[in-house]
């Protein structure tokens, strides 16, 4: 994947740039028409209607593809950031030393005395609590 993403999302990308471009190119064929803009009472703006056009619709676009680059630009700094914080968590736990798990006793260890070691016993041996009658 490259960096601005995959070819698909190029390609519709694009043709949704072209279906823009053809759109203002028709809409200034037929509006190719010179008109007048009052900016203030003496202050005449005399222009084509083409031309309006594109400077509203820039006017609407650049703001806002301002905000949204940098919306994705502090999102990728704040990703960037918790991914160093993960890998150098994980290099510490990694270098870090393991203590060792206990180890339980068997069953049968001689040492055990207690209350346990009754029910571990078969009823062919006799228990060394009770004397045998």
């Amino acid at each position: 994947m490259t960096k601005r993403g995959s070819k698909p999302v190029q390609i519709i990308r694009t043709i949704v740039w072209v279906l823009i471009l053809f759109g203002i190119l028709t809409f200034s064929f037929f509006n190719w028409d010179t008109v007048e803009v009052n900016l203030w009472e003496n202050l005449v703006l005399e222009t084509k209607v083409p031309v309006l056009v594109i400077v509203a619709f820039l006017l609407g676009l650049v703001p806002l593809w301002l905000y949204h680059r940098s919306v994705k630009w502090s999102l990728g700094r704040r990703i960037r950031s918790l991914e160093a914080s993960i890998k150098s968590t994980a290099l510490a736990h990694r270098h870090e030393p393991r203590t060792a798990e206990p180890v339980q006793q068997p069953v049968d260890n001689p040492e055990d005395n207690s209350a346990d070691s009754e029910a571990t016993l078969s009823p062919s041996q006799p228990s060394p609590d009770r004397p045998e009658a």
